[in-house]
C-alpha cells in the first residue's frame, strides 16, 4: 500500500494519540501565524500565548517543523507595564477608572515574537515579548528566554544563556542556505536520511558537494 503524504492540516498527526497536535490548523487568532508541521506536545496552543491584546497589534510568528514542549508559554507585549511614570499600575484595563489606554509609545514594547524553523523548545520554557529565535535552535526545559537566540545554538537557564553552537560555522551556513523546511514534502522525504544522520562531518561534505 502506498504511504499517504503527511498532511499539515491534520490536528492530531500521531495515530491514536490525542496529546500531540499540529499547531497551524488549531489557530483562530489573526495575530498568531504558524508554519506547516510545527507541533505542540499538548492541546489548546492558543491558551499558552498570554497577554496578547489586540490594541498592541503584536504578532507571534512561528516557522515550520518546530517542536514545542508541554507547558511552554509565549508572553506577549501586553504583559509589559508603563515604566516611565510614577506608577506601573494599568488603570486603563480595569472597570471604573477614568483612564484611557495610553499611546503605545509610552510602553516598553518589544515588537513581534519570531521563532524560526526546526526549533526545539523544551517543556515549560517561557519566551518573553519580542525575542527572536533563529532556525535550528534548541531551548532547554524550564528556560526563560529574554534575549535573541542565534540559529543552530543551544541555550538554557533563567535567564537563558548560550551553552554552545550545535555545529561549526560552515555546516550552520550550509543548513541556513539549504532551508530544507521550504522544500516540497517529496524532496524532504528524500532528505530524511541526511537530516537524521548523526555523522555531521559526512553531512557537511554532502552538502558542500551539493553546492
Amino acid at each position: 500500500m502506498e504511504n499517504k503524504e503527511p498532511d499539515p492540516e491534520v490536528v492530531f498527526p500521531v495515530p491514536h494519540i490525542r496529546t500531540v497536535t499540529y499547531v497551524k490548523p488549531t489557530i483562530k487568532r489573526k495575530n498568531i501565524l504558524v508554519g506547516d508541521f510545527t507541533y505542540f506536545s499538548d492541546v489548546d496552543f492558543e491558551s499558552h500565548v498570554t497577554h496578547h491584546y489586540d490594541f498592541y497589534d503584536d504578532k507571534l510568528i512561528i516557522g515550520k517543523f518546530c517542536q514545542i514542549g508541554k507547558g511552554v508559554e509565549f508572553i506577549m507585549n501586553g504583559a509589559n507595564h508603563q515604566m516611565n511614570a510614577v506608577s506601573t499600575f494599568p488603570f486603563y484595563i480595569f472597570e471604573g477608572w477614568n483612564e484611557p489606554v495610553p499611546p503605545l509609545d509610552v510602553f516598553p514594547l518589544k515588537g513581534d515574537t519570531i521563532i524560526g524553523n526546526d526549533v526545539w523548545i523544551g517543556q515549560k520554557v517561557t519566551i518573553l515579548p519580542g525575542v527572536p529565535v533563529g532556525d535550528g535552535a534548541i531551548i532547554g526545559a524550564s528556560s526563560v528566554v529574554g534575549s535573541p537566540v542565534e540559529p543552530y545554538t543551544i541555550v538554557a537557564g533563567n535567564p537563558a544563556k548560550l551553552i554552545r553552537k550545535r555545529f561549526d560555522d560552515v555546516l550552520i551556513g550550509l543548513l541556513l542556505q539549504l532551508r530544507w523546511w521550504d522544500l516540497p514534502v517529496t524532496e524532504i522525504n528524500k532528505l530524511i536520511p541526511l537530516l537524521s544522520d548523526p555523522d555531521v562531518e559526512t553531512v557537511k561534505k554532502i552538502l558542500l558537494h551539493r553546492g
